[in-house]
């Protein structure tokens, strides 16, 4: 009987991976490395080893950055050495709380250097660009949004 694992659960795909959907699949079933979003901008990556460790030894973290301000945007990228301590980390950390927010865990193909940088137009995630809502922990109301209300310095 073919256990199976914890990757049918992921709804994360990276959209800019380099490779085929089958080699993609592959990466994700062999991978330790995990992706950690909805992170408030003020979460330490102190904090994240805390809680990650806890299903085993943490090999990296990757804080995710705003890519022209190199500040944190709400994610990160956090491998295990051991596939069965990421596995024990998507059981058990997923959907709690950190710094008063419910984080999500996906399975990742692996940290290739350049993705610790937000891919929205302004810099960080494209979800924050497009929110309505306040959020004071990722920056207040979304980009695309603070530019309408903002006053224009060149209307004046």
């Amino acid at each position: 009987m073919k256990m199976t694992t914890s990757i049918e659960l992921s709804s994360y795909r990276d959209q800019h991976y380099k490779g085929s959907r089958f080699e993609q699949e592959r990466s994700l079933r062999d991978s330790s490395t995990l992706y950690v979003g909805n992170l408030s901008f003020y979460t330490a990556e102190e904090q994240i080893h805390e809680l990650f460790s806890r299903c085993g030894d943490v090999r990296m973290i990757v804080m995710g950055l705003d890519k022209y301000k190199k500040t944190p945007c709400g994610f990160c990228f956090v491998e295990y050495y051991k596939r069965s301590e990421a596995e024990a980390a998507m059981r058990f950390v997923n959907g709690t709380r950190l710094d008063d927010r419910l984080i999500r865990v996906d399975w990742d193909a692996g940290f290739i250097e350049g993705r610790q940088y937000g891919r929205g137009k302004t810099g960080g995630q494209v979800r924050d660009e497009y929110r309505t809502d306040y959020d004071a922990a990722r920056g207040g109301y979304g980009k695309l949004l603070t530019q309408k209300i903002a006053p224009n310095p060149d209307n004046r």
